[in-house]
C-alpha cells in the first residue's frame, strides 16, 4: 500500500483507488461474439500464443498487400519481421538517448511555461509531450511542434463526434475528414517530402524506402498518432489526478528513486488502464498452461480491466494502488495493461519513462496543486477513457 504495509490490507477491503471504473462500467461496449476472459493466467497464454491471432480491425486488411498494411493489423511471420525493423526506434538504447533529450526539451518547456502562466491545462501540456516524443519516433520533425500538436488536439476531438446521432454526427465526421487532410498537408507530406531526399533515423524513412504511398504512410501516422499520443495523454493525466489528490502517494513518488516512481506508475496503469479491451481469435487448436483447449475458431474479448484486478495474480486488495505489489508476486510490470505476447504494445517504456519525466517535473514546481479536477468521457474507438480540462496552478516565476 502507498502508507500501510501489505499485512494491513486486509483491514483495508473496501478501499478502492480506482477513478475509471465507474465510467468503464457504465461505458464500455464490447462486442459481440467475443468470449470475455477475466482470469489475468488464461488470457497471458491466449496473449502470448503463436496460434493465436487479432479479432477485431485485422479483417479490414485481409485482402492488402501484407507489406503496406500498418504493423498494429499484421500477424504471423510478417508481423515479425515488420516488428524487428522497427524495434531500434524503441530499444532502451534508443530511450536512454535519443528520445530521453525530446522529453526532458519539451517538458522543461511546458513548465517553464506553467510557470510563467501560473496555471495551465494538463491535457493540453501532456499532448504537447506526447506528441514531441512521438513525432521524433515517427519522424514528423518538419513543422512546427506546438502547432501540430494543437492541430492533433482537434482532429482528436472531431473524432469524437462522428460518434453522434443525425446531422451533428455526420458534421462531426466532416470536420475530423478535414481536420485529418489538413495535418496530412501540414505535418505528413513535408516529412515525406524531406525524406524522399535525405534518409533519417525514424519511421517515415523506413516506409519511404519501402515504398509506401503518402495515403498509406498518413494510416501509418496516424495508427502511431492514437497509440503513441492519445493513450499516453490520458495516462499523464490520469497518473497526475492521482498524485495531486493523494499527498502520501505523492511523497513515496518524489522521495523514491525511479525504481519506487515507475512502480507506481505501473499500480495506476494496473487499476486504471487507457484501454478496456482487446481481441483475439484462435486460428489452430491449442492447450493453455493450466490445461484447457482451446478450438480453431474461438474468439477472446481480453477484458484487460479486470484482468489486472484477478486476486489470483494481484494477491490481496486489487483496487488500491501498491508499489510492492509487482516485486511481491514476482508479476512483471504493466500487468497485461500494454498487452502481451507478439502484438505487445512496442511503446510501453517510451510511455512509461515519459509519463515519469513529466510527472517527477510537474510535482517538484513550487507550489503545484488541482485547481480543478478533469472531466471524464469514453473514447469508443479504442474503448478507453479520456479526461479533459483538469487545471493545475503552481506559485508564479
Amino acid at each position: 500500500m502507498t502508507t500501510e504495509s501489505a499485512t494491513a490490507c486486509p483491514v483495508l477491503h473496501n478501499r478502492d483507488d480506482r477513478k475509471s471504473a465507474e465510467l468503464a462500467d457504465a461505458e464500455a461496449r464490447p462486442e459481440a461474439g467475443f468470449a470475455p476472459i477475466h482470469q489475468f493466467g488464461f488470457a497471458r497464454d491466449i496473449m502470448r500464443s503463436a496460434a493465436v491471432r487479432q479479432g477485431m480491425e485485422v479483417d479490414y486488411f485481409k485482402d492488402k498487400e501484407p507489406s503496406k498494411v500498418p504493423v498494429i493489423f499484421l500477424d504471423g511471420e510478417v508481423h515479425k519481421k515488420r516488428r524487428a525493423q522497427l524495434a531500434r526506434y524503441f530499444t532502451p538504447k534508443a530511450i536512454a538517448g535519443r528520445h530521453r533529450q525530446v522529453m526532458d526539451r519539451t517538458t522543461a518547456e511546458v513548465m517553464g511555461e506553467l510557470r510563467r502562466a501560473g496555471r495551465g491545462q494538463l491535457d493540453v501540456m501532456s499532448l504537447r509531450l506526447a506528441c514531441d516524443v512521438a513525432a521524433e519516433i515517427v519522424g514528423l520533425t518538419n513543422t512546427d511542434a506546438a502547432a501540430m500538436s494543437n492541430r492533433l488536439r482537434k482532429k482528436f476531438t472531431a473524432s469524437g463526434k462522428r460518434k453522434r446521432a443525425g446531422l451533428l454526427g455526420r458534421l462531426g465526421a466532416l470536420e475530423d475528414t478535414l481536420r485529418t487532410i489538413w495535418f496530412f498537408k501540414r505535418d505528413v507530406v513535408p516529412a515525406i517530402r524531406h525524406r524522399q531526399t535525405h534518409d533519417c533515423d525514424d519511421v517515415i524513412s523506413f516506409l519511404v524506402r519501402e515504398g509506401f504511398s503518402d495515403q498509406e504512410i498518413l494510416v501509418e501516422c496516424m495508427t502511431y498518432a492514437t497509440a503513441g499520443m492519445i493513450t499516453t495523454r490520458e495516462f499523464i493525466v490520469m497518473v497526475a489526478w492521482h498524485l495531486l489528490e493523494n499527498e502520501a502517494l505523492r511523497r513515496q513518488f518524489l522521495d523514491g528513486g525511479e525504481e519506487v516512481q515507475f512502480a507506481i506508475l505501473d499500480e495506476i496503469l494496473r487499476i486504471d488502464p487507457v484501454a478496456a479491451y482487446v481481441y483475439r481469435k484462435a486460428e489452430e487448436d491449442l492447450v493453455t498452461s493450466d490445461g484447457r483447449q482451446v478450438k480453431a475458431g474461438e474468439q477472446f474479448l481480453v477484458d484487460i480491466r479486470n484482468i489486472n484486478v484477478d486476486e489470483a495474480a494481484t494477491g490481496a486488495c486489487p483496487f488500491a494502488i501498491d508499489a510492492e505489489r509487482s516485486k511481491r508476486e514476482r508479476m512483471p510490470s504493466n500487468w497485461l495493461s500494454f498487452g502481451d505476447g507478439p502484438h505487445r504494445c512496442p511503446g510501453a517504456q517510451v510511455a512509461m519513462h515519459e509519463t515519469r519525466v513529466f510527472i517527477d517535473a510537474l510535482l517538484r514546481v513550487p507550489g503545484i496543486r488541482l485547481a480543478r479536477k478533469p472531466t471524464m468521457g469514453w473514447i469508443e474507438d479504442i474503448n478507453g477513457y479520456e479526461l479533459h480540462g483538469a487545471i493545475v496552478e503552481c506559485d508564479r516565476a
